[in-house]
């Protein structure tokens, strides 16, 4: 969609009226899409409304049906719940409640409707679509309107958003809140996992989800549960006695800083153990605080889209929902997914390769054993780079899974530039899902600079496979070292890279381990340069105490600009200044000029992101001075950098589940080619195919051969030559009410839902 779509576009929604709610039960992330729905809106020259308290509020009518402006969702990105409301109506199940929302909406002029909820809001929002016609003529029959504004307003275009911590909508890889729930899961098991430790107690912990287990079958991965209970796999009739030896194996093996708890759908007093038990449950709790960085990006991509689809909508395009598929959003006709998730049907085929897989590996990770016998393969397990969040579960699955299979493994310390530290035990690993940073140790260090001293390591220990850990320098390290094969036998080994850095500038992958931390931490983390907690979100709050301030913010990323695009998206920035997108100081004045506007009317605060090396002369602090000094009188300047403690804290259930999973694969992966590789005693791996970046592409785990990525690398900036992220920028300027090109913007098209569309692994 180029400027010129952008235009028919505005005039397309000049004049039209479109209104949002949120229906049913609320989930982390519905503010970002009302807000996004609203401002997408009015940018382009729509008239929108805010329905309070859901299908209530629009049976009711009245006071619950508010024209919105620019101001009318100001500041909510980062609040829980639905700031609109959110309710249960027994009314708009009946014709007669239906008759009454149809009249509210004719006398508004509304004829576009976004409603995001779960299925049962959906449902009803397409049997209201149905009947429009029929109930615009029974309210000019029964002479409440006339015959003249019915036929002004003869179709109503419904688009849907699912809202549900529960992930249970097919068609969608994650619906809005799911993310969030988990980041509340984990954040409670971390903290009742320092009282397990103390206690050598057994804990047993129920989470939301109804008939769908996603948040106990993703939160039992990402903390390593020693059991689980889920409806997609039932029970087997000797459990019982199967649980009791598992806890009683788990029990025999670990020390007392390694003990188990059990993520459990349905609650179980461990009473034939004997154990010191004791029973959570979750609750509401799941569904509140705050919106994850995930859920924000997500519910602004999906309400962006919405607007689009309901502006490109005729009398003959069915409803639809806007769902995601891998990066980007998608529409789905809202019957063929709500047929595809009857209870009844849900069992056999909902997720049939993702959600499998999930639970595969959990089965994998929780009942695997160490081998009976030496597979007389050894791999080598090493960090490289920059430390990243989730690092330490990619090394734990891994090692576990590579134990199982017979392999001895070995602990690389400190990168290409360590030494081997003898062999890796099982439970040397145990608890490290959880834990942030490396700690196998990492270092930069390339192999070129250290090849002689690599390679007697490798013969010493007869390495047959490498699986590196890291971020940029894990991809060049490898390529190093393919192309030194021709050089040295010892090299023609499989090596598998698992990209590790919250620059998420890897080729061969659309996201590293630790990304998903880092934004999240740019926007919660703690800054002290005055004293107080501020990161993005804290920012913001401080700044609205503070009449008219703007902050200046750096964010890390090297040259890749990921970091600070989706922190401005999450976070609800101004504006977002990075490499790949050139800026000179016309469009600094200009963006200066442009908050001063708004900050002379309503707008309280502002925000202004830079990644570090966005430009090499108008640095942070050069921005921070002009700002400053540009708006002096209007308002005032402070500046923060957020620094390395963007790569701290503990992992972000994304990244633990991510890196569990990429562990398993790339074990998988290494075991097949070393037994395609082995001749006459030993492994000889010479193809391209034998080293290779393991990453998630749109919606695909796959290996990429580091040779064939070469092509399309950026070396002097360390990232790929092309970035699936940069179509979202103009979304974050539109939202920040810029004008701005729609060129780079992709809107999506109709998908139908298929068993085979929704049997793609999304990779998490």
């Amino acid at each position: 969609m180029c400027s010129m779509d952008l235009e028919k576009l505005k005039m397309s929604g000049a004049g039209r009226a479109m209104a949002v709610l949120t229906s049913g039960g609320d989930a982390q992330g519905m503010n970002a899409a009302v807000r996004a729905v609203t401002r997408m809106g009015i940018y382009v020259g729509a008239k929108v409304y805010l329905i309070y308290e859901g299908y209530q509020g629009l049976v009711d009518g009245g006071g619950n049906i508010k024209l919105a402006n620019w101001q009318s969702v100001t500041n909510i990105i980062q609040l829980g719940g639905t700031v609109i409301g959110s309710a249960r109506c027994k009314a708009f199940t009946t014709r007669e409640g239906r008759l009454a929302a149809a009249f509210n909406l004719v006398k508004k002029g509304i004829t576009n409707l976004c409603v995001c909820g779960g299925d049962g809001s959906l449902t009803g929002a397409n049997i209201f679509r149905s009947e429009w016609s029929s109930l615009l003529a029974e309210l000019v029959q029964k002479g409440r309107i006339t015959d003249t504004l019915a036929k002004q307003h003869d179709h109503l275009n419904i688009v849907g958003l699912v809202g549900s911590i529960d992930n249970d909508f097919c068609g969608t890889d994650m619906t809005i809140g799911a993310d969030s729930a988990l980041h509340r899961i984990m954040e409670i098991i971390d903290a009742i996992m320092t009282t397990a430790q103390s206690h050598q107690r057994t804990f047993v912990l129920e989470v939301m989800g109804r008939h769908c287990g996603y948040l106990a079958l993703v939160s039992a991965l990402a903390s390593g549960a020693d059991w689980l209970f889920i409806p997609e796999a039932a029970a087997q009739e000797d459990w019982e006695d199967c649980m009791c030896a598992r806890l009683e194996s788990v029990r025999q093996k670990v020390s007392r800083l390694h003990l188990r708890h059990i993520i459990s759908h349905i609650c179980l007093v461990v009473k034939r153990l004997g154990y010191d038990t004791r029973v959570t449950v979750l609750g509401h709790v799941q569904r509140g605080g705050t919106p994850s960085a995930f859920d924000r990006i997500l519910s602004t991509k999906l309400g962006v889209e919405a607007v689009i689809a309901l502006l490109e909508a005729s009398p003959d395009t069915p409803a639809c929902v806007i769902g995601l598929s891998g990066n980007h959003p998608v529409r789905l006709p809202l019957m063929e997914c709500v047929e595809m998730v009857s209870h009844s049907f849900l069992k056999l085929i909902f997720f049939p390769v993702s959600f499998e897989n999930n639970w595969n590996i959990y089965k994998l990770l929780a009942f695997q054993k160490p081998a009976q016998s030496e597979s007389n393969f050894s791999l080598a397990i090493l960090n490289v780079g920059a430390p990243a969040a989730g690092m330490n579960a990619a090394v734990r699955s891994a090692v576990r899974l590579a134990i199982s299979h017979g392999h001895t493994i070995y602990a690389v310390h400190d990168g290409f530039e360590g030494l081997m530290n003898g062999e890796i035990d099982w439970h040397d690993v145990a608890g490290w899902t959880g834990q942030g940073g490396s700690k196998l140790g990492t270092k930069r260090t390339l192999p070129n600079k250290n090849m002689e001293k690599l390679l007697e390591t490798i013969t010493k220990f007869n390495i047959s496979a490498l699986l590196v850990i890291g971020g940029f320098e894990g991809y060049e390290g490898v390529l190093q070292l393919f192309e030194a094969r021709s050089h040295y036998d010892e090299l023609c080994i499989p090596m598998c890279v698992i990209p590790a850095t919250i620059s998420n500038n890897v080729p061969g992958t659309d996201f590293s381990l630790g990304a998903d931390t880092a934004v999240n931490a740019a926007m919660e983390v703690m800054l002290s340069r005055w004293h107080m907690s501020s990161g993005c979100d804290k920012i913001k709050q401080s700044a609205s105490g503070t009449k008219r301030r703007v902050f200046v913010v750096e964010t890390m990323g090297g040259y890749c600009g990921y970091l600070a695009t989706s922190t401005g998206i999450a976070v609800g920035a101004d504006a977002a200044y990075i490499f790949e997108d050139p800026f000179t100081i016309h469009d600094l004045k200009a963006n200066v000029e442009h908050l001063t506007e708004k900050m002379k009317k309503d707008i309280q605060r502002g925000l202004v992101l830079r990644n570090e090396n966005s430009h090499e002369n108008y640095t942070t602090d050069f921005i921070y001075r002009m700002y400053s000094a540009e708006g002096k009188g209007i308002f005032d300047c402070r500046v923060n950098v957020l620094g390395h403690l963007q790569q701290g804290g503990v992992p972000s259930p994304f990244d633990r589940n991510f890196g569990t999973k990429l562990g398993v694969r790339a074990i998988q992966w290494i075991s097949e080619k070393l037994t395609e590789n082995y001749r006459q005693g030993r492994v000889f791996a010479n193809s391209p195919n034998t080293a290779c970046v393991l990453g998630l592409n749109k919606k695909v785990i796959s290996f990429s051969p580091v040779t064939d990525l070469k092509a399309i690398t950026d070396f002097q900036h360390r990232m790929p030559k092309d970035q699936w992220w940069f179509h979202l920028r103009p979304m974050l300027k539109m939202l920040a009410k810029y004008q701005t090109s729609f060129c780079e913007y992709i809107p999506s098209e109709i998908e139908h839902v298929t068993r085979r569309s929704i049997s793609t692994d999304c990779g998490f």
